[in-house]
């Protein structure tokens, strides 16, 4: 996507900002129970925000401190347009600035293939995450 620019901040900055798409994309579109959606967890991430030309966020992100990124969510109407991949990309170089060696996350699987595409290696089997099946990821910074 075409002047898409990407921050990586931390949660007081990111909340306001981040929670519409998140809702919009998990608890509207995918049916994750919205108490469910936010956790403690928030507070101790690094957020990544992107915005489109007219500073819309598109699409989110989150690293934890121990290397986990999670919480992927792109707008249905950018999706498609590499915003995915690039937020991803902020989060990997993030955890790079932070000298973690690995990443991981926990993929739906209809998206194993655009992690897949971003260097990350499927271990173990599917299992099951707030009513959707997953598979643990991971690839190294």
């Amino acid at each position: 996507m075409k002047d898409l620019e990407i921050e990586v901040v931390g949660w007081a900055e990111a909340e306001l900002l981040v929670m519409p798409v998140r809702t919009e994309v998990f608890v509207v579109e995918q049916g994750v129970p919205a108490e469910i959606e936010r956790d403690a967890l928030d507070a101790v991430c690094r957020h990544a925000i992107a915005r489109d030309a007219g500073g819309r966020v598109v699409a989110t992100g989150r690293l934890l401190p121990d290397g986990h990124i999670g919480r992927m969510a792109v707008r249905r109407a950018v999706r498609g347009a590499g915003v995915g991949g690039a937020v991803l990309q902020a989060l990997i170089d993030e955890a790079a600035r932070r000298g973690l060696r690995e990443v991981a996350l926990a993929a739906q699987t209809h998206a194993l293939d655009f992690y897949l595409r971003h260097g990350f290696e499927a271990v173990g089997e599917v299992f099951m995450e707030a009513g959707i099946p997953h598979r643990a990821m991971r690839r190294t910074v």
